[in-house]
């Protein structure tokens, strides 16, 4: 097999550190998210209100902060601090939150960890997509994604250890998440100490789109725009996790079980990335988001119409597979619009699907609140089968 063969069939080798990277700094988040709420009303003896604020204003403070990284990522000189220091600052805020005094500086605290995911998630993405061949991008961000999903799954149940057998309490489990979090900053110091001669070994991807040197096929303007459109509309129809989480408890599920379904839907994820990617490398990234909305689509059917909890457990883990026909293929449409501004385009993508799951959360938080799970779950399967039959119509 000829060397440019192979070279396009296997992962780069900075794609692979970066999902080790992933791996730590999402091993450190999910030792450190699920023990919050009980710090906040438990120990520092706050109410919903501050549990309500803490990821609301987190998200929007990550929102503003990615659209800033992907201009800044459009540099590709800085591409390398915006990362490094994006994972630096989450690893220094997240242990420092077991010292917290009130609810308030938890808060903060959190708004520092989601700055830092603003600030490396644009950049990282457009490292990941220059070092990848355009045949292969949908299995380089498949799998980061499966990365990333496999530390959700590790960092709960390393919590739970140290809880359990450790007999450790979740300020001394939270203090603990330095380690991970140390761990992927170092690796990512390594990982991109070559950054800026990514362009250089793969050909002049950075060109303007007027260049003749790119190989990558520019989509039509218009029909591309509908799509991104269309991908943050699904963003502001889905429903979100903690919602689905409710709904189990409402047919019956424990809720002891919870955090072991959480888990079980991350193993999924991490399971389910890498294929979903290789899918969209071979029918084409619409095609596969296309199957991830009608498939999520009937999800939230089958979970609204569940009455026993086995049955309502086998559609939330459904749900997992649906983000593994949807995550990879955004990232790899996202770009495949050519090379020029690729940062500012993915801290667009990122920010935007923020700003839609934020709005679209709330929304049906109160529909759920008002009417019941079952006609909130109706109503986004409803929007999800409308996002299928526009995507439909819309060329990529």
């Amino acid at each position: 097999m000829p060397a440019e063969t192979a070279n396009r069939k296997s992962l780069p080798p900075v794609v692979r550190q970066f999902g080790v990277v992933s791996f730590l700094n999402d091993l450190a988040s999910e030792m450190v998210y699920p023990l919050l709420p009980a710090l906040i009303t438990s120990r520092l003896g706050a109410g919903a209100l501050a549990l309500g604020a803490l990821d609301g204003i987190a998200e929007a403070v990550a929102a503003g902060t990615k659209l800033m990284a992907g201009r800044v990522a459009d540099n590709v000189r800085r591409r390398r601090p915006t990362v490094v220091w994006g994972y630096a600052v989450a690893a220094v805020a997240r242990p420092i939150m077991a010292h917290a005094a009130s609810a308030w500086q938890v808060i903060a605290l959190r708004a520092a960890d989601r700055t830092g995911k603003g600030m490396r998630n644009p950049p990282r993405d457009a490292v990941i997509a220059d070092a990848s061949p355009p045949a292969i991008r949908g299995r380089a961000f498949g799998y980061h994604r499966s990365m990333d999903h496999a530390g959700a799954v590790a960092g709960p149940l390393i919590a739970w250890i140290l809880l359990s057998a450790a007999g450790m309490t979740p300020s001394q489990v939270i203090a603990w998440s330095i380690v991970p979090g140390a761990l992927a900053v170092a690796v990512v110091v390594w990982a991109t100490r070559h950054i800026g001669k990514v362009r250089s070994e793969l050909g002049d991807r950075a060109a303007p789109e007027s260049s003749s040197n790119t190989d990558e096929p520019a989509p039509a303007i218009h029909s591309s725009k509908s799509l991104l459109s269309l991908i943050m509309l699904f963003a502001l129809a889905r429903f979100p996790e903690t919602l689905f989480l409710l709904r189990l408890q409402d047919v019956g599920v424990a809720v002891a079980l919870v955090p072991a379904l959480w888990a079980a839907l991350h193993v999924v994820r991490a399971l389910g990335s890498y294929p979903g990617g290789w899918l969209s490398d071979r029918i084409g990234p619409r095609l596969t988001m296309l199957l991830g909305w009608a498939s999520y689509a009937i999800v939230c059917l089958g979970l609204a119409l569940a009455a026993r909890p086995l049955v309502a457990t086998a559609w939330f883990l459904g749900f997992g597979a649906v983000t593994t026909l949807t995550e990879s293929p955004e990232r790899a449409f996202v770009t495949g619009f050519t090379a020029r501004r690729r940062g500012t385009r993915f801290g667009i993508y990122h920010a935007g699907v923020g700003v839609a799951g934020l709005v679209g959360g709330l929304t049906f938080g109160a529909i759920y609140a008002a009417a019941g799970g079952v006609i909130a779950l109706n109503l986004s399967a409803g929007l999800g089968a409308v996002l299928v039959a526009a995507g439909t119509f819309t060329r990529q």
